[in-house]
């Protein structure tokens, strides 16, 4: 048995999720595995505005501080992460670390992609005293894939089954994982669907004027109603009608557009906004289902948004008759998922077993992913 770290960093900005698992085996798919710990720590006001900055408008020098910044933040919370699991530095293999996403462009005709994640490895290296793997996503772009959803890989690692599912993140932005059957020798397909939470929580942070991050237990959606002509803003982007692959991030659904978006519709209330923005993550998820070959029996819900029932309720009933559970039935936290994604790239890369899934990201073929920095 062997111990691996993962940590996440999201599109939605809260701070550093750290997982350690245990994994049996040198084959691609691990005889055996079980999450040892995971903790999320979160980042206050100041480094949510840094980060956020860093995206939108960020200098050279502004880029740089936070990338070492970011390194300091996630070593710091893997030492608290071992520390409290009773465990050493020298007891873990790896740290996969995926890093802050501060730019993100998919790859658009003969135009190749780009993409940028902070967090300067060496540093967690430093800190640590354990080997780091980062970059992940860099090798599946210059492959001419879209770098996203790499966690399609691990999902297909962990989760098929003899019955067809789908695995749906709702994160900063939402992104599903369709699993054919095991004996079906279809092919799986992972894509994303579009905003997440990204939106609804900068609507929430804006109209109440920094007092809430969020739409806790979506009870500001259940008192509002959907505009349908605010919804059809949104519903008009052309990466609503693009098929897979694809993927996207806040460089598209933006804060400088939901600021815009905000004003033209200054009328709603915020319940009926913040309703308007739930119901344009349900129903781009749903309508993104379109695309699955093989429909899923069941639908598996992770990432922050699936602790909003308005939300959830709302996927279940565009989604009927097909069952939506947590992922925990599956074993797993549904909060964890990424960062344990990540603990297995890092596995993966030390093994040697390529990760990118070009199934899902529309790379040229399998890659190696991830950059090693040692101890």
């Amino acid at each position: 048995m062997t111990l691996w770290v993962g940590v996440m960093s999201g599109t939605s900005l809260d701070g550093i999720d750290v997982a350690v698992i245990e994994a049996a085996g040198d084959g691609e798919r691990p005889t055996d595995w079980r999450v040892v710990a995971f903790e999320t720590e979160s980042y206050d006001i100041a480094a949510r505005a840094r980060i956020a900055t860093a995206i939108t408008s960020g200098s050279a020098a502004a880029i740089c501080a936070l990338d070492f910044e970011l390194g300091e933040r996630i070593g710091a919370a893997v030492n608290r992460t071992l520390a409290s699991a009773s465990l050493r530095p020298a007891d873990i293999e790896a740290i996969g670390s995926h890093g802050q996403t501060v730019w993100h462009e998919p790859p658009a005709g003969a135009r190749g992609g780009s993409t940028l994640q902070l967090g300067q490895a060496a540093v967690i290296a430093e800190r640590t005293s354990c080997a780091v793997v980062s970059d992940f996503r860099v090798r599946d772009v210059a492959a001419g894939g879209e770098g996203a959803p790499l966690t399609a890989y691990t999902d297909w690692l962990l989760f098929r089954a003899p019955e067809s599912r789908a695995i749906q993140n709702i994160g900063g932005i939402g992104n599903v994982t369709a699993l054919p059957a095991e004996c079906s020798g279809a092919t799986p397909q992972a894509y994303d669907t579009g905003p997440g939470v990204v939106l609804i929580d900068g609507a929430v942070e804006c109209l109440t004027e920094g007092r809430s991050r969020f739409d806790l237990d979506g009870g500001m959606a259940r008192r509002g109603a959907a505009s349908e002509d605010a919804l059809s803003d949104w519903l008009s982007d052309p990466f609503f009608r693009r098929p897979p692959p694809r993927s996207t991030g806040r460089e598209r659904f933006s804060r400088d557009r939901l600021l815009e978006w905000l004003r033209r519709h200054a009328a709603l209330s915020p319940e009926d906004t913040i309703a308007t923005l739930t119901e344009l993550t349900a129903r781009t998820i749903a309508d993104a289902y379109r695309w699955i070959e093989e429909p899923p029996t069941a639908c598996y819900l992770c990432g922050g948004g699936a602790r909003n029932p308005v939300l959830a309720s709302r996927l279940e009933r565009l989604l009927d008759p097909m069952p939506v559970r947590d992922l925990s039935a599956l074993g797993l936290d549904a909060d964890a998922r990424e960062a344990v994604a990540f603990a297995f790239l890092a596995r993966q890369h030390v093994l040697g077993y390529p990760a990118n899934a070009p199934w899902a990201t529309g790379a040229r073929g399998p890659r190696l992913l991830g950059v090693r920095t040692a101890a």
